[in-house]
């Protein structure tokens, strides 16, 4: 395995591939808007996902299904702005792709041209496989999602491990192949157990990115606000807080409060 950062100008679905022949480990996190996307950007994250968890962590939702199309193009030309190395991926909102192969292109087309985000994402396997191809042939890059689908958490009824047992292991492994030969550039596992994940990767020549899969998979993706510490309610397993922001921020603000209502901001310095 390799350790080495890829020195890409521009991260597109190929070097995603080179990465995974050459053992080099894919890092991914989602933004939503610009001033975040820029940082996020220049720290060297090799994908950033415009994800429907901008339902959650942008607009307050209790899940993903709520968030349109139309705002998700919003939040991915903010981020395709700010961006000038990371592969851009933008989900597929609930709703956008899952009633038929047309509707799925015409959200995924409207994602492209309107956003100019690099590739688009869904969730699912064989059961939309014909909104996949269709995307594909159209010459749109598209990223599968298998295991814990959070636009499916009402079939679900909860967000716990999937694919514990071993008909449902069986189906993520026959999917991830189905996506594999329909031409998925990558796929993302999410809450399933390691060894899954990494039988997974192993038997596929695509990258396979994991969020709660292990480190045997190709690369690693979070929630920004998560990973950061923004958010401070949700606090899974496989979560890793590089920073407790929400600490920080609410501090500093309660700082500024304080200096206001004393007249000690802005000070003599502060003034024209």
């Amino acid at each position: 395995m390799s350790t080495a950062k890829s020195d890409y100008k521009r991260v597109t679905t190929k070097s995603l591939i080179d990465m995974k022949v050459k053992g080099e480990k894919i890092s991914m996190l989602t933004a939503y808007d610009y001033t975040m996307a820029k940082i996020v950007d220049s720290a060297g994250v090799d994908v950033i996902l415009v994800g429907d968890s901008a339902s959650n962590v942008m607009a307050g939702h209790e899940t993903t299904l709520p968030i349109t199309l139309d705002q998700m193009i919003y939040h991915a030309s903010s981020v395709v702005r700010a961006a000038e190395r990371a592969l851009i991926v933008v989900d597929l909102p609930f709703g956008s792709y899952q009633s038929d192969s047309k509707e799925a292109l015409r959200s995924s087309i409207r994602i492209m041209k309107e956003s100019g985000g690099h590739a688009v994402k869904l969730e699912g396997g064989s059961e939309i496989k014909d909104s996949i191809k269709k995307i594909l042939n159209a010459g749109i890059p598209v990223m599968g999602h298998l295991g814990l689908t959070p636009q499916s958490i009402y079939k679900f009824g909860t967000y716990t491990v999937r694919a514990k047992e071993e008909e449902e292991a069986e189906k993520l492994l026959e999917d991830a192949k189905l996506l594999e030969k329909l031409g998925c550039f990558a796929l993302v596992l999410e809450k399933i157990p390691s060894a899954l994940a990494q039988k997974v990767a192993e038997s596929i020549s695509i990258p396979v990115i994991g969020i709660g899969a292990g480190s045997g998979v190709d690369g690693q993706v979070l929630v920004l606000h998560d990973m950061i510490g923004m958010t401070h309610e949700f606090s899974p397993r496989f979560l890793r807080r590089y920073m407790n922001l929400y600490e920080d921020m609410t501090k500093a603000i309660g700082q500024y409060v304080t200096d206001v209502k004393a007249v000690d901001f802005p000070n003599a310095n502060e003034q024209y």
